[in-house]
């Protein structure tokens, strides 16, 4: 059998790609497919996770063994599992997380599978638009993030004004405070 996925991203409106690759290949084989076909360098701590139909993460399949020595737990790695081992309905969806200090990831969607055929090796079959940037610069990005002018204006209406409150917060009435009477 084939599957074929559709990989998108939610940062780059344009970006979709389309992979095809055997059933019976590795985890490892789609993650190395992605790379080739979005460019990016295998440097990274990468893991699927295999989700419900509203993107929940359920199963995790990661790079390396973490070894978390949880025997409760079944444990994917990506080398050692194969894709027809957890994936088996269209419309199977998955995160793929690329950048994961930043938590970066794809959408993946099992967007068909073809019976009868088999491949060889990975391929992708539709490239649309850039991938993100693999990794975002932290340095960089704080940069950015310290030109937000957090005046007044940053919190809300610039015409509020704490005189028109009660400083203990309650309204002020003909009355007065009504926590003034000795019954409080």
């Amino acid at each position: 059998m084939v599957y074929k996925f559709r990989i998108i991203s939610d940062e780059v409106d344009d970006f979709l790609r389309e992979i095809k690759i055997d059933s019976e290949a590795s985890f490892y084989d789609l993650h190395e497919a992605i790379l080739k076909c979005t460019g990016y360098k295998d440097d990274q701590m990468t893991s699927f996770f295999i989700c419900d139909e509203d993107w929940e993460k359920e199963t995790e399949i990661t790079l390396e063994d973490m070894g978390n020595g949880s025997s409760e737990e079944d444990t994917y790695v990506m080398k050692d599992t194969h894709l027809s081992e957890l994936l088996e309905d269209e419309k199977q969806k998955l995160i793929y997380v690329f950048d994961p200090l930043a938590e970066r990831v794809f959408f993946i969607e099992l967007s068909e599978i073809i019976t009868g055929k088999e491949l060889q090796k990975a391929t992708c079959t539709r490239k649309e638009g850039n991938p993100p940037q693999q990794i975002i610069d932290f340095d960089e990005q704080m940069n950015t993030n310290a030109a937000i002018d957090l005046d007044e204006n940053f919190y809300g209406d610039q015409d509020f004004d704490m005189d028109d409150f009660d400083p203990e917060g309650y309204e002020v009435g003909e009355g007065g405070n009504p926590y003034d009477d000795e019954r409080y």
